[in-house]
């Protein structure tokens, strides 16, 4: 059963999109998409290149959104191009934000992803939405730059800002930690060969992300930068140790120098005091344990 009202996704056709489209649409929204890749058969999604400012303004206009979760970007750390990081997450989500404010609708509200890499090395703890700000990659900067510019649409645009720190699931790239490590452990791998292995990063499920992205559009907490966590750390050795429990099967980790990142970030946990005030929720998370489990255990 629909409520009547259209639900923008950027990014769609990523890790994220794919759950956040389910979420919504389970909510009664009409799902639209923007994606990169060709025109599929759906007429709801629309092929956009968020750099191109006309394109992104015809799409705009085309759907007219009552809500819009802005998810594209390019979020690999490692990725080998710096500048490609400022052409789509700055520069694509100014295109995007520009067309929502010239167009003849005004959305109810707009969440835009940031990263909780805008925290950069930080003294460890549970960093807060108050914590100051020290971006240690291209990525990370160009997410607080990101963050910076959509202020500028405050007085037009009713936009939430959030900074979620890593999560994972079922059908994340294989080039993101959890996934390698799951992959090794299922196909039974001896070795894996890892970077840094000293750091220790809050990981939520991709599911409970997206449910505090649905809940945060209803809110109405326009103007707010929120994090978007688990509230709980864990060492990568604590996931090796979860995965061995889970499967049986033991492996032996080796240090690539080749895969260790200059300025790693040892310690990444988020506190979301914040977040339970706005969406009125504290009740427990999905256990990183379940979380592996369900991804172990999915079929390919």
């Amino acid at each position: 059963m629909t409520n009547g009202k259209k639900a923008l996704i950027t990014g769609i056709e990523g890790f994220t999109g794919q759950y956040m489209a389910a979420e919504l649409s389970a909510a009664g929204y009409v799902v639209y998409g923007f994606g990169s890749s060709p025109a599929r058969e759906s007429s709801n999604y629309i092929q956009v290149n968020l750099t191109n400012a006309e394109q992104v303004k015809q799409a705009i206009d085309a759907v007219q959104p009552d809500v819009v979760v802005h998810l594209a970007a390019i979020a690999f750390v490692a990725h080998s191009d710096p500048k490609i990081f400022y052409d789509v997450n700055l520069w694509g989500t100014r295109n995007l934000l520009q067309a929502l404010a010239e167009s003849t609708k005004t959305p109810e509200a707009v969440l835009i992803a940031s990263s909780a890499n805008v925290y950069g090395n930080n003294t460890p703890g549970k960093l807060a939405e108050t914590t100051p700000t020290r971006p240690a990659n291209d990525y990370a900067v160009s997410k607080l730059a990101m963050e910076f510019m959509a202020g500028l649409f405050y007085g037009t645009l009713p936009i939430i800002i959030t900074r979620p720190f890593n999560y994972t699931g079922v059908g994340q790239a294989e080039n993101f930690l959890i996934p390698k490590i799951v992959k090794h452990f299922r196909e039974r791998k001896e070795i894996i060969k890892l970077g840094n292995i000293d750091v220790w990063r809050d990981f939520s499920d991709v599911r409970d992300v997206v449910k505090s992205y649905l809940t945060l559009l209803k809110s109405s907490s326009f103007g707010t930068v929120v994090n978007v966590a688990s509230g709980k750390m864990y060492s990568l050795h604590e996931v090796i140790v979860l995965c061995k429990e889970l499967t049986g099967h033991d492996i032996r980790i080796e240090v690539n120098p080749q895969f260790v990142r200059p300025n790693e970030i040892k310690e990444l946990c988020g506190d979301i005091t914040l977040l339970n005030n706005i969406t009125g929720n504290d009740s427990p998370k999905i256990p990183l344990r379940d979380t592996l489990k369900w991804m172990l255990e999915a079929k390919k």
